[in-house]
């Protein structure tokens, strides 16, 4: 028989405890179809029914075995998660967090910043990437992730922290500024400097300037918004970048913010297990005195926090 995980386990026992699978999605963080389809594959494995439920039915009743299985379960699983959560934060003297490198370049040190003077003697390891977290999340590589994707994964749940817009920079040298509704035209032929290929920025200029039927190529990819800014200075090409990465002291670039793109979402991200951890709910926290209203605008109908 194949191996059984904790997970189908735990879904099957909160669905059973609460009597519904909306009560154990609610309580694990996922979605209805995902608890439903977790006992689903229990029952597959166990080759026998746990659980009836009608189509539509909000309430649902064990079988034999699903009541047998679940007095086995209880309170022994409710013990031993316990011990387990206990444990994890008792040894837990690292936060592994992975987020964009503008991010962390541009924004994160006063995050930083606020969360070490409650938590002091915490070792924060930064991964600077756009690409993979949701995956380094679910492999226990990482706790906390800080992205511009949204993964809909409901083993690593995610909030939403703000938005910011994006805009063109390139060399002064080069004279003018376009028109924003003529960006597209205005780069035909120039040197495009970007990320690397999969990011998320690199994606959304892209599509934004073949949509207004430029012909863009670039000639330098790399990983980081202030690698691609640096080459900006030198004159090498012009850039689509978050605006937040262009201050009045770069006097070398001109920036022109672009209207016609969507304004960019930022999740924070955490393993599911850790939601409710006292230090992964502080970072969040900071996150957001931090970012929201200074950096990020708030997610609509929310009003920037204090």
């Amino acid at each position: 028989m194949s191996k059984i995980s904790l997970t189908l386990i735990q879904t099957f026992y909160q669905v059973a405890r609460h009597g519904s699978f909306s009560g154990a999605a609610r309580e694990l963080n996922l979605s209805y179809q995902s608890a439903a389809n977790h006992v689903r594959r229990l029952e597959q494995l166990l080759k026998g029914k746990l659980i009836d439920s009608e189509q539509g039915a909000k309430r649902i009743a064990l079988t034999p075995r699903g009541r047998a299985l679940y007095n086995l379960l209880h309170p022994e699983l409710d013990i031993m998660l316990e011990r387990l959560t206990k444990l994890i934060e008792n040894q837990r003297s690292s936060l592994r967090v992975g987020m964009p490198q503008a991010i962390f370049f541009y924004l994160f040190p006063r995050v930083l910043k606020r969360f070490r003077e409650q938590f002091p003697d915490m070792e924060f390891s930064v991964y600077e990437r756009d690409t993979v977290l949701a995956e380094l999340v679910k492999n226990g590589s990482l706790d906390v992730c800080i992205s511009e994707r949204y993964f809909g994964d409901p083993v690593v749940p995610q909030r939403l922290l703000g938005s910011y817009r994006l805009s063109l920079v390139y060399p002064r040298e080069w004279g003018a500024a376009p028109d924003p509704k003529d960006i597209a035209r205005w780069a035909e032929d120039k040197p495009f400097i970007t990320y690397e290929p999969g990011q998320t920025l690199r994606n959304l200029a892209l599509d934004f300037l073949e949509r207004g039927g430029a012909s863009v190529q670039p000639v330098i990819s790399t990983s980081g918004s202030s690698s691609v800014k640096r080459c900006v200075e030198e004159g090498l090409g012009f850039s689509i970048i978050p605006s937040w990465c262009v201050s009045p002291e770069d006097v070398t670039i001109e920036t022109v913010p672009i209207t016609g793109l969507p304004e960019v979402r930022v999740y924070f991200g955490n393993a599911g297990f850790l939601q409710k951890h006292p230090n992964v709910q502080q970072l969040f926290e900071d996150c957001r005195r931090e970012l929201v209203g200074t950096v990020l605008e708030p997610p609509r109908g929310e009003e920037p926090l204090a």
